[in-house]
């Protein structure tokens, strides 16, 4: 593994030692099975010949999956006590500012703005909010700007909310403009040392910021990165949301856990 990583630095000035161990040797032996080869050192003398695999190995490492609504837990406490604690804070003096990071097709964004546009409505408020979703995949991105989906896509999503935010042809369902209004979407890399938050947000401040399923992902050195970076992009007293298998890695950070079992933290304020 050691000579596999030398061979990806030296060659295509890829570092691959950032990513956690069992993840990494799990995405070599999944490359090892589809060409055949036996042994590491075989793989490695491949890699440093050809381009073509280098690429494809890369991109084996970057996963890129989503889903609406994905952590049931999670979006009910955004539902019932989160957004709406945001809603009443700001009310019409400022804007709710919410990043999706390794937002993948949009999915995650889109829930959290049809949530909180619904929450509006019902409470008859005059809130602005903006969601920034950042990805390193330019086809995902693209996918998520388009913000068409499956039948399969929207499954997990409540019928009045479907019927309220989607718009049917055929087999697809394709997200308003009125929620699409409020999602930005751009490239950015959380491993970025020179930027904390997404550049099209211009200055962070962030009361919400979701990364989930990702830093498991990582080596622990990196992971601390990644959570110093998301840590400062927040306003006083905002909230991190990860994924539920992430929350150990979380609570050894200086965030305030929000409600056991769940992986939702705030910052202090």
């Amino acid at each position: 593994m050691k000579t596999i990583a030398e061979v990806m630095s030296r060659e295509y000035k890829a570092d691959i030692s950032r990513y956690e161990k069992s993840f990494l040797e799990k995405s070599v032996e999944k490359r090892l099975i589809a060409l055949n080869i036996k042994s590491l050192s075989s793989f490695s003398e491949l890699l440093a010949r050809d381009e073509n695999e280098a690429g494809v190995f890369l991109n084996s490492l970057s996963v890129c999956y989503s889903e609406f609504f994905r952590n049931s837990l999670t979006f009910a406490l955004l539902e019932q006590l989160i957004l709406p604690g945001l809603i009443e804070e700001k009310q019409a003096n400022s804007e709710i500012r919410i990043w999706s990071a390794a937002c993948a097709a949009g999915q995650e964004p889109y829930s959290i703005a049809m949530l909180l546009d619904d929450l509006i409505r019902r409470k008859e408020e005059k809130s602005r909010f903006r969601i920034f979703g950042t990805d390193v995949s330019e086809k995902e991105l693209e996918r998520a700007r388009k913000g068409v989906y499956c039948l399969s896509d929207v499954q997990n999503i409540r019928t009045g909310l479907v019927m309220k935010y989607f718009i049917q042809k055929g087999e697809n369902y394709t997200i308003s403009d009125k929620i699409k209004g409020h999602v930005d979407f751009s490239f950015h890399d959380l491993l970025d040392t020179n930027y904390i938050s997404p550049a099209s947000s211009i200055f962070g401040d962030f009361d919400l910021v979701c990364c989930s399923n990702l830093l498991f992902y990582y080596n622990p050195d990196i992971r601390q990165q990644i959570l110093n970076r998301l840590y400062l992009s927040l306003s006083p007293g905002g909230y991190l949301v990860t994924g539920e298998a992430e929350r150990d890695i979380v609570q050894r950070h200086k965030f305030i856990p929000v409600a056991a079992p769940s992986a939702v933290f705030r910052k202090r304020r």
